[in-house]
């Protein structure tokens, strides 16, 4: 795996909806931006080799950093994969999509739920919004939320921008009824 660069980013909301949040919310990301392993190579009908050598050590680097970054336990979390121009979609899915790379982030988390995705091909600088949910219950609303991150000089062509995303609590000022109200 070839590493251009790591980048964290750390958000605490103080006020939301004019009123005081307290403590704030804080919701951290910590994004890799690595070579693409199956750029330059056609189409790869096999992605198992380039699953295998990269997405068990891409998952054990952001997984402790991601929750180092947010200083508090998770109670929501969420993953991306954006795939530069020169790439499929599909690359990115390969390694966020394995449970080599996203056992790390539900294992250091004490999580059990499946981690939320987005995955998208755009050029440097494109804006992606990494969807997060509870870490022990999908269908508690009020971690369903999303951050939105752009990396300026990332993903270059052949490159892939992966990231984790994660959130000390859900939605600041959060009010809606629990899902079970309608059921």
């Amino acid at each position: 795996m070839k590493i251009r660069k790591i980048v964290t980013l750390v958000e605490e909301i103080h006020v939301e909806g004019g009123k005081d949040v307290s403590p704030p919310a804080r919701v951290a990301v910590v994004a890799a931006v690595i070579e693409n392993p199956w750029a330059g190579q056609g189409f790869v009908q096999d992605l198992g080799p380039g699953i295998d050598e990269n997405a068990s050590d891409l998952g054990a680097l952001l997984a402790p950093q991601v929750l180092a970054a947010l200083g508090s336990p998770a109670e929501a979390y969420g993953k991306a994969a954006i795939v530069g121009l020169d790439g499929e979609i599909e690359h990115g899915s390969a390694l966020i999509h394995t449970l080599k790379f996203g056992d790390h982030f539900r294992k250091a988390a004490s999580a059990t739920t499946l981690l939320p995705a987005v995955e998208k091909r755009g050029p440097s600088g494109v804006a992606f919004d990494i969807p997060l949910k509870h870490i022990t219950d999908a269908t508690i609303r009020s971690h369903h939320q999303s951050l939105e991150v752009r990396i300026a000089d990332a993903p270059h062509a052949g490159e892939l921008v992966v990231a984790l995303a994660a959130a000390a609590q859900g939605r600041p000022q959060q009010r809606l009824a629990s899902l079970s109200t309608e059921q």
